[in-house]
């Protein structure tokens, strides 16, 4: 695989005109590469953190097992690098780098998903991030993608050449986009659409966000408005639909949980 600062879009690796390189370009090449993990898979993270500190020049400074303890570790930490799951419990990989990318200026986001599909592409994108790797990529791949993302390129992996249009939707990415359905709603009902998404009440999500009830009926009542959907059945589809939530998440052919605990 070949590395280029302005290679043709044909090529794995494409110069990134997508985010700020502030603080941590005035880094690069004076200190380690600091990486921060983010996936709710226990075992994935101190494997990838196992195989990733020590290696030259790089250094995992942390990890996340969901999207808001990712947007927090960012903040706290000031990573170069962060290894983003695409699906995690409370606050979604997508949702959590369009929030890292305004929050920590320079941070870049490689999303290290097993998703391979035009959309997820096209969202993370979007979102901001600077790279998309599958899980099932090599550590040679892996280590290539850091480096590239951290030195200011856009990187995709060899498979995601292979299986996707990616000229095509890296020019979509850029095309401005109609604030619809989900673009209108605020960090708040994104998170609140997710836990709902996932089976929680409203009590679980009152407690989980640290707000009232009163105050998650009112989201629920916005985001129902906004995505035109009738009941919490519609907004688990949508989130499914959206990759929001996977598909281990709730079964929308058996009783929802929670559900009986809050249905309004």
């Amino acid at each position: 695989m070949r590395e280029t600062q302005e290679a043709p879009l044909s090529t794995t690796e494409r110069s990134s005109e997508m985010a700020p390189l502030t603080r941590g370009a005035a880094r690069r090449g004076a200190h380690r590469i600091r990486v921060l993990i983010a996936d709710d898979h226990a075992l994935l993270r101190r494997a990838l953190h196992t195989l990733l500190d020590g290696q030259d020049g790089l250094e995992v400074v942390g990890e996340a097992s969901n999207g808001r303890d990712a947007v927090e570790s960012a903040e706290r930490l000031l990573p170069d690098v962060v290894l983003m799951d695409m699906v995690m419990p409370g606050l979604n990989g997508i949702e959590a780098t369009r929030q890292i990318t305004k929050r920590v200026p320079g941070c870049r986001i490689l999303i290290l998903t097993a998703y391979l599909e035009d959309e997820r592409l096209l969202q993370a994108l979007r979102s901001g991030a600077n790279g998309y790797v599958v899980k099932n990529s090599d550590l040679e791949e892996l280590l290539l993608a850091v480096r590239s993302v951290h030195r200011g390129n856009t990187y995709f992996s060899s498979a995601v050449s292979e299986e996707i249009a990616v000229n095509e939707v890296l020019m979509q990415a850029k095309q401005p986009v109609a604030r619809t359905g989900y673009d209108l709603l605020t960090n708040r009902e994104r998170e609140v659409l997710q836990l709902i998404a996932e089976g929680y009440s409203n009590q679980r999500v009152a407690d989980e966000l640290v707000i009232s009830v009163k105050t998650v009926e009112a989201h629920k009542a916005h985001i129902m408005s906004k995505l035109h959907a009738r009941n919490r059945t519609d907004l688990i589809r949508y989130a499914l639909k959206h990759g929001l939530v996977g598909l281990e998440n709730p079964d929308l052919d058996e009783p929802l949980a929670g559900s009986r605990a809050a249905s309004a």
